[in-house]
């Protein structure tokens, strides 16, 4: 049965209604205070934690956490069941080595229910590897094979093949590498940084996927958390035990924020503050918050790029929203930095990408439009540039209306992010795309006012209303208004209710939810409402509005 398990941070305001102002100072005060990020437990990485370091502080709560998360189809995860493969292998994975490293112990009832809980997992896997197509998720081209072939090694090892609580896995086939994966990648990877001698920073985050593979001798890796992944931390750690003790030390901390379980990147500060900053900024940054902000914006922005956590190398959606978030505040910084990504036709998010990021070049945009403002006469040097990432984006702008992007599991953050970037421009090609947007948001609300791409939620419901309100034209038409009038409760029942736990929707190396950032857009979004009003009861009256007022 799944626990009630959160993250750390208390959650909503209690009390009579606030002020946006009130909770945005709030949050923006809370999130000032923790140095680590809003970011839950992840199970994919608690459970490589559990397989790696068992010898770490924690490890039986760690146990029980995974047996406690295990769903009744035998799964692990959030979301569909392409999102729910690589967890599911990570915990299978985990417990089969459990039960070969506490074989000495004897068993008893901890034993049993970690090989019942291993077989009801191999069982999902058998049908969660036949479902596709899989998410475009943090490396899951090595992660996956590489699970595979661990769990199928325990499952040939003498202590496991005699437990017969694994039922007919002791005896049957083996895990097959699923469709569209490549059994061999892992391997391949890891013999071409033996071959160089160094792991590059790239894989860093994701070093779990090829430790096994590598002789740690032959490799160079930093001190620390590495690549800001407890999971990549540990498997150093075991294939390097000279190592340990620093280890110990970089993984104890971060487990300690999260009472004994580990998150999938920490810290998560710097993404978590850029990413509230600019949200709470969109209805008006409250006095409250500007100094708080403004000293977030100074010690954030770097010249090198800006990096998502530490251990990770620099990336252009980090460093476009400290640029904007600097030039919101009043203190413009040199977008200079943004030229390392670019790639002639959009800026790439890291240096040598495969893959472009439509909002990562919707933040670049819109983070150069901000410095302009600031500096008009460097237009002369960005415009031109800014030209190629506008056309970029309306390419990639599906047939239905919408955009996709790499690092969110939904169709509305990545729309919002492109129309917000776009209605800075006229002409007729992007107002014809921002009224194809306007229109596929307006078909798709659901029938209790929400929007989402599984099903409602708050955070999806305030991309859509910040669509609509971005298109004057369309919400001062009957279906527009109906469609904001209706979204409103959703929003106000996510703002109002202590404790709100928001679906995990964003992509890292499974799904995650950074609580603070999706607290701030349904404010924001709720405060664009308000405001909005306001302005239509003033019209309407030549009086405020009051409408709204309290969130």
């Amino acid at each position: 049965m799944r626990s009630a398990e959160s993250h750390p941070r208390a959650g909503l305001p209690q009390g009579p209604p606030q002020t946006y102002s009130t909770r945005a100072a709030g949050l923006v005060a809370d999130v000032d205070s923790d140095p680590w990020g809003s970011v839950r437990a992840s199970l994919y990485e608690t459970a490589r934690v559990l397989s790696s370091a068992p010898w770490l502080s924690g490890h039986e709560r760690r146990l029980a956490w995974v047996l406690e998360e295990q769903a009744a189809d035998g799964s692990w995860g959030e979301g569909p069941a392409p999102y729910r493969l690589l967890p599911t292998l990570s915990a299978v994975e985990a417990l089969l080595a459990t039960l070969r490293y506490e074989a000495a112990s004897g068993g008893g009832r901890k034993r049993l229910a970690a090989a019942a809980a291993a077989a009801a997992g191999l069982g999902a896997l058998g049908t969660l590897s036949l479902v596709g197509p899989w998410p475009d998720t943090a490396a899951i081209e090595i992660l996956v094979p590489s699970l595979v072939t661990q769990i199928n090694e325990h499952l040939d090892h003498p202590v496991i093949s005699t437990l017969d609580r694994l039922g007919p896995w002791t005896r049957g086939p083996r895990l097959t590498v699923p469709q569209g994966f490549q059994e061999q990648l892992p391997d391949q990877i890891a013999r071409r940084c033996q071959s160089a001698g160094d792991v590059p920073a790239k894989l860093h985050h994701t070093y779990e996927g090829i430790s096994r593979h590598l002789s740690p001798a032959e490799v160079h890796l930093p001190g620390g958390l590495l690549g800001s992944s407890p999971a990549a931390t540990a498997a150093r750690a075991a294939s390097s035990p000279a190592q340990q003790d620093e280890t110990i030390t970089a993984l104890t901390d971060v487990a300690r924020r999260y009472g004994g379980l580990l998150p999938e990147a920490a810290p998560a500060a710097t993404f978590e503050r850029l990413w509230v900053a600019a949200a709470l900024a969109g209805p008006g940054l409250p006095d409250a918050c500007l100094a708080t902000v403004r000293g977030w914006a100074a010690e954030i922005y770097d010249p090198a790029g800006v990096r998502g956590a530490p251990g990770l190398l620099p990336d252009a959606d980090d460093t476009a929203v400290a640029v904007l978030v600097a030039a919101l505040v009043g203190q413009p910084r040199d977008p200079a930095p943004l030229a390392v990504f670019d790639a002639g036709t959009r800026y790439d998010c890291f240096v040598g990408e495969d893959t472009g990021s439509t909002t990562a070049n919707a933040h670049a945009l819109q983070a150069l439009h901000a410095y302009l403002k600031w500096q008009p006469a460097a237009s002369a040097v960005h415009r031109p540039r800014m030209a190629l990432a506008r056309d970029f984006l309306l390419d990639q702008q599906q047939p239905e209306g919408f955009w996709t992007d790499k690092w969110h599991a939904s169709p509305y953050y990545a729309t919002q992010r492109c129309v917000t970037a776009l209605a800075q421009y006229r002409g007729t090609r992007i107002a014809g795309a921002l009224r194809a947007a306007a229109d596929w948001v307006l078909t798709h609300q659901r029938d209790d006012g929400s929007w989402g791409v599984w099903g409602g939620t708050a955070e999806e419901t305030a991309y859509a209303v910040k669509i609509l309100l971005a298109l004057p034209s369309v919400v001062r038409q009957p279906q527009g208004a109906r469609a904001l009038d209706r979204a409103e409760s959703v929003l106000h029942a996510a703002n109002c209710t202590p404790g709100y736990r928001h679906p995990a929707l964003w992509h890292d190396k499974t799904l995650y939810a950074p609580e603070a950032m999706v607290q701030a857009e349904v404010m924001a979004a709720l405060e664009l409402l308000r405001t909005h009003r306001g302005r239509g009861e003033q019209q309407r009256t030549g009086q405020p509005g009051r409408r709204g007022q309290k969130l």
